[in-house]
């Protein structure tokens, strides 16, 4: 006899994921519960969602589990186009840049993205001098190159942007490109920094294999305008022309922002995130958060989310990294910049995140820095005060956690995952007031909502600057171009409209469409 639904929500013990006659037991037992018929012997139960409930003990899976037909996921494919079709130029290649590119090639429109830095394999050579030789390279680093920020940013892949477009879809192009397809599955799905590159690279040689064109180290300069509408770019003495621009060129490109203010087309300044980043040993977490319950070989390295308002303030933790590595993230000689990644296995012994607080103009203009790109400014003196309290190097300022809540000095510090290596430091004191004060009060709440957070050889590292843009680049609300010039299109996180490698993949593709619809009819 047959059950009458064909999905239901069950519970397991971490060591029966993997064990199909358990995950049927498990069914089976729920459904009694329900007054339900067993399965079948012809049906199989299947996971379709999998996430962790770790509220007390003991700690167990919630799956969402179905037995009916499987719908097979769709084979995702980009054909060749045809020699004469019309072409969008996309300007980078992170997140938004690559499924503009994929979305142009399944419209049957050539993309030619320009991206300013370097492919994955020649990228990782300047990412090892920035950690090692604490050499930035403008061009090639954390933020710029094949993948944008993303490629080296973890690939966690949780969004809740929904009206952005098809997540399943957004996370099946992944796996299409070599991501686990486990990443369907997990409620926070997370691919890790060391596997991100390939799949980055196969999505580049999907695009060339199709007919789209791929240039690297082209830095985009200025805009191509024709009758009233962006037909093109200039990078440096060269021209790319197309159809369309898309925009897609990522939250850290400065000179774009500058370059849009010295064309005369609008942008606009707007609140973001700036903070640190905190440390603790992986083991704490894993110790509160599973209360005490053996992790290795059960559960996955524990993570957190906190979130309090501190005077109307909101402070949040921010791209929580268990098991992770925090890492220097400037685009610029004479700045330091920190974010967090993490392996696919998540099995370093550190855990971190970004700890930051809401500012905006209300925080900057006071302190001289005013007009669209005032944010932008004042985020990069912080990063500027910084390197220079952090003795002009890589190294970064940092202090032991209880010392910055209560004001005084670190005589040393702990053993951190920061390769450039961390300088003590009054971080209390380098970043700005209104930070300082409003994370002081929030890691207090925090430890009082996470027993033991104030943690002896917890450390923070700053600064967590780069979590958004701190410039909007408008766009009309349904043709998603820009009020200022027709033909192109602002995306992504560069443009104020994501924030993470999911988003901003959806962001790409809807205004890929946008663009490529306009182009239609302005053809016809």
């Amino acid at each position: 006899m047959s059950s009458s639904s064909s999905q239901i929500q069950v519970r397991m013990l971490p060591e029966d994921i993997g064990n199909p006659e358990a995950l049927r037991a498990a069914v089976n037992r729920q459904l009694r519960k329900q007054g339900k018929a067993p399965l079948g012997a012809e049906e199989a139960p299947r996971i379709l969602r999998q996430s962790w409930d770790a509220r007390r003990r003991p700690v167990q899976a919630q799956l969402l589990v179905d037995w009916g037909k499987e719908t097979l996921s769709p084979t995702w494919t980009w054909s060749k186009l045809p020699e004469d079709a019309p072409s969008v130029v996309v300007v980078g290649a992170g997140p938004a840049g690559l499924y503009a590119a994929l979305e142009c090639l399944q419209l049957g429109v050539r993309p030619v993205v320009l991206e300013r830095g370097k492919d994955v394999r020649a990228r990782r050579r300047d990412l090892a001098k920035l950690n090692k030789e604490h050499l930035v390279n403008p061009e090639s680093n954390y933020c710029f190159g094949e993948g944008g920020a993303g490629t080296y940013s973890d690939g966690k892949l949780y969004t809740r942007s929904k009206k952005r477009g098809d997540i399943r879809e957004a996370l099946e192009w992944l796996v299409a490109h070599g991501a686990d397809p486990h990443i369907l599955v997990e409620s926070h799905p997370h691919i890790g920094t060391n596997r991100l590159p390939a799949v980055v690279t196969a999505m580049r040689e999907t695009v060339e294999a199709a007919g789209g064109v791929v240039h690297f180290d082209t830095r985009v300069t200025g805009l191509i305008r024709e009758e009233g509408r962006c037909g093109g770019v200039k990078a440096g003495d060269q021209v790319f022309r197309g159809e369309a621009v898309v925009l897609a060129t990522g939250h850290s490109a400065r000179d774009v922002f500058h370059m849009m203010v010295e064309e005369g087309l609008e942008v606009e300044a707007k609140p973001f995130a700036l903070g640190v980043r905190v440390e603790h040993p992986q083991g704490w977490v894993d110790e509160v958060q599973y209360h005490g319950e053996t992790v290795v070989g059960r559960l996955p390295p524990a993570s957190y989310s906190l979130v309090c308002q501190v005077e109307g303030r909101g402070v949040h933790s921010f791209c929580m990294c268990p098991g992770g590595i925090v890492a220097p993230c400037a685009t610029s000689p004479g700045e330091v910049v920190t974010n967090g990644w993490s392996p696919s296995k998540r099995n370093n012994p550190f855990a971190n995140s970004g700890m930051v607080v809401q500012v905006g103009p209300e925080d900057w203009e006071p302190l001289g820095f005013k007009g669209p790109l005032g944010g932008l400014l004042f985020q990069q003196a912080v990063e500027q005060a910084c390197w220079r309290e952090a003795g002009q190097t890589q190294a970064a300022p940092a202090q032991r956690l209880k010392d910055f809540v209560h004001g005084r000095p670190s005589r040393d510090l702990p053993k951190t995952s920061y390769l450039p290596g961390v300088v003590p430091a009054r971080l209390d004191q380098v970043l700005p007031d209104v930070v300082s004060r409003s994370l002081r009060e929030g890691f207090k709440t925090f430890g009082q909502k996470m027993k033991g957070f104030l943690h002896p050889e917890a450390v923070v590292i700053g600064p967590e600057s780069r979590t958004s843009s701190p410039v909007r680049i408008p766009r009309t609300p349904d043709a998603l171009v820009h009020p200022g010039l027709d033909g192109l299109y602002p995306t992504g996180e560069g443009g104020g409209y994501a924030g993470g490698i999911l988003s901003a993949a959806m962001d790409g593709r809807r205004v890929a469409r946008a663009a490529v619809e306009a182009m239609c009819e302005r053809i016809a």
